[in-house]
């Protein structure tokens, strides 16, 4: 049986259309995908995104412990700040990709994909090194996802804490409308400025209502997972299981600027991308748009001529451009901006060009 957020009553209040997801029961949509997607854009939407996983690091070698595991530096942080990272195996290839969350010398967290959290806890628990406790905490907290131009202004009417002065990629902890204390954070999958609001799960449901009810007059909405993937896609954010998963590397995903190999300590997987590195990589991950009619989804096969030579990872029509849009991995040789191959669309072979991403810009 799917597992179910602290906010599940307000999905289902809001009328919104539950799918299973990665274990969980989520809302897709409520009104509509494009609607949704739109007002993240515009104004601001509301995410449910309280099925990821958070595993904290305590203890004097927690931070010799997180770049031994990562592949990004998170010596670089400071109380406060939050990191893209990525947990690989000895292979090179991706185990999940995360957010690194340092709270102080002796405390980090990360947030881990939903499907991800017990294969994450358990990867971690055996190959952690140093003095240092690892707990899954994802059970303590609600998590909501707060995106799009007015998210910043409306929530500092909600809060104490500082938002103006909160930068991207930081967080600060503060009071609620009275409530709780949450942690908010400036971060966020959708390319729009926003803030991610860790809760207690009792606390969650009263943030998302005011949250609602203060912004619906400037055009808030509750915004499902399937706006959620489009945003995203838009951006060329990677998704797990999509465009990273145990059988890709970073280098190849257009993910090496999150690799530090000059870091001074080694990481798990390093060893495998020097090696790619020296090899050369053989395919990459690229953003292409259809020239010929037709939406590319995920698994289609990609051709160059008659031969097949890639595969898409995700796609859809994108709603801020009104164009179809894809990414999918192709040999390296097909990988330049302005290179024509053929996606397989329900049996039928149509054009697409490589180009420059992210798709869309603010």
């Amino acid at each position: 049986m799917a597992r179910r957020t602290p906010l599940y009553e307000e999905h289902v209040r809001l009328g919104g259309k539950m799918v299973e997801f990665g274990g969980w029961d989520m809302p897709v949509m409520y009104t509509g995908i494009i609607e949704e997607h739109n007002a993240v854009r515009k104004n601001a939407g509301l995410f449910d995104v309280s099925h990821m996983g958070e595993i904290e690091f305590t203890g004097p070698g927690a931070l010799e412990c997180i770049n031994h595991l990562t592949v990004n530096d998170a010596s670089t942080l400071a109380d406060g700040q939050a990191q893209y990272s990525i947990l690989l195996n000895e292979g090179g290839t991706v185990v999940d990709d995360i957010i690194v969350y340092r709270f102080g010398d002796e405390r980090f967290m990360f947030v881990v994909n939903a499907s991800n959290i017990d294969k994450d806890f358990n990867w971690i628990g055996s190959h952690k090194k140093g003095n240092v406790k690892i707990g899954d905490r994802s059970d303590d907290f609600a998590l909501i996802a707060f995106q799009g131009p007015k998210a910043a202004s409306i929530l500092k009417t909600l809060t104490d804490a500082t938002i103006d002065d909160i930068k991207t990629f930081h967080f600060a902890e503060g009071g609620f409308a009275n409530r709780d204390t949450c942690i908010f954070a400036r971060t966020g999958y959708t390319g729009e400025d926003g803030f991610e609001i860790f809760s207690s799960p009792k606390a969650a449901p009263a943030v998302w209502q005011a949250i609602l009810e203060k912004g619906k007059p400037q055009g808030v909405m509750p915004a499902g997972l399937g706006a959620r993937d489009t945003l995203r896609m838009e951006m060329k954010y990677s998704l797990y299981g999509h465009e990273i998963t145990d059988k890709t590397n970073p280098l190849e995903a257009g993910l090496g600027w999150v690799v530090k190999l000059d870091k001074t300590c080694d990481f798990i997987g390093k060893e495998a991308l020097l090696k790619a590195k020296k090899d050369g990589l053989t395919r990459k991950c690229v953003g292409f748009k259809m020239i010929d009619k037709g939406i590319p989804r995920g698994e289609c096969d990609i051709y160059d001529g008659d031969k097949k030579v890639g595969f898409v990872t995700s796609g859809t029509m994108s709603p801020s451009l009104m164009q179809p849009i894809g990414i999918g991995y192709v040999p390296t040789a097909l990988a330049a901006e302005g290179t024509k191959f053929f996606i397989d669309i329900r049996g039928s072979r149509r054009q697409a060009i490589v180009v420059k991403t992210p798709f869309y810009k603010r």
